[in-house]
């Protein structure tokens, strides 16, 4: 391939990108939705982004009420790190901290994303599993 072609690619290869992260972003979202939903969780969160500058090196979700036991038994540092960069694609937003309603997550959020990735022809449909729940320490 010749530099000048690749450089003639780089406008497709850049909208095929942001949509692989719009895919990314709503299913992430979808995913974690549907594992709250499943788990009965409910009640506004507050999801605190990785942030060295804030010397916070992990992601944390905070019950703003409800259980924060509940929320650690069913998200692991991980699936927070992914949610908190799906939402940052989602809003479009930089921030480090984000707050909302566990079962308002996926009406606030998906509709933007579906349309995003139906204006581009892509096809979405709900398919993603819910995931089955984590072991707990008591059930090892």
């Amino acid at each position: 391939m010749k530099l000048s072609d690749l450089l003639a690619s780089r406008p497709v290869l850049l909208r095929q990108a942001h949509l692989a992260n719009a895919a990314l972003a709503y299913t992430t979202i979808e995913a974690f939705a549907a594992r709250a939903r499943t788990a009965g969780l409910r009640g506004p969160v507050r999801l605190q982004a990785i942030a060295p500058s804030l010397d916070r090196f992990c992601p944390q979700l905070i019950a703003l009420a409800g259980s924060q036991a509940a929320l650690e038994e069913h998200f692991d540092e991980s699936d927070l790190a992914r949610l908190a960069d799906a939402l940052a694609f989602a809003t479009e937003c930089s921030a480090s901290e984000f707050d909302f309603n566990l079962e308002d997550l996926p009406t606030r959020c998906l509709p933007p994303l579906r349309a995003l990735l139906r204006e581009a022809g892509v096809e979405v449909a709900s398919t993603t599993p819910v995931a089955t729940p984590r072991r707990t320490r008591d059930s090892r």
